[in-house]
């Protein structure tokens, strides 16, 4: 099986597929706990946070709060991962994700500048991700998250209209641009099936 992601701040529609991109699965996934920030460097350490109270969390502060919220991803995600592992008749062989720098900074007082601090949080969720897919056993693929449904479409061909749009009909709403992209997100693999496993760990 071919899973697929489209992720947001703290929750991802999760499209699963098989390897003739027949959906077995479409689910929203939560992907961090109830009560923490779902985006702790752009909402609680970035620059704008001065309109919003006298003065932005210091490095240390802002460390701490990152290390509790990641803490969470970790486990929420890794409950999500599972449970929609064992919802399925067969083994996920591969996770699609976007795309993040490989040269993304580490260094928290440098992810709260612009212009990383805007996209901090997200490649945060996309680590984890590929850390706990990793974990399983799992191929890691990254994807253009602006060009993966025209490159699906052009690999599906003929196909592309029914693959991409026929499961609303099939399965009845919902099915939104995010089910499109991560179901083409598990198309668009290399030559074999199986992606390469692209990804370092975490």
């Amino acid at each position: 099986m071919r899973l697929g992601i489209a992720h947001h701040y703290g929750w991802a529609v999760a499209v699963t597929a098989t390897t003739d991109h027949t959906v077995v699965d479409r689910r929203r996934i939560e992907l961090i706990e109830p009560g923490l920030p779902a985006a702790p460097v752009h909402h609680e350490g970035g620059p704008h946070v001065l309109h919003q109270r006298a003065e932005p969390l210091d490095d240390g502060a802002l460390a701490a709060l990152v290390a509790n919220v990641r803490a969470s991803v970790v486990r929420a995600t890794a409950g999500a991962l599972d449970e929609l592992a064992a919802a399925l008749s067969e083994p996920i062989g591969s996770l699609s994700l976007r795309s993040w720098p490989a040269d993304f900074p580490a260094d928290l007082a440098v992810q709260r500048r612009v212009p990383y601090e805007s996209r901090a949080d997200s490649v945060m969720y996309l680590q984890v991700l590929a850390g706990l897919a990793l974990d399983r056993g799992w191929a890691v693929h990254q994807y253009n998250a602006t060009t993966v449904e025209r490159e699906a479409a052009r690999l599906l061909g003929e196909r592309a209209e029914k693959v991409l749009y026929g499961p609303r009909a099939s399965l009845g709403p919902p099915w939104s641009k995010d089910h499109r992209t991560a179901l083409a997100a598990t198309v668009v693999l290399p030559a074999g099936g199986r992606p390469e496993q692209a990804v370092a760990r975490p």
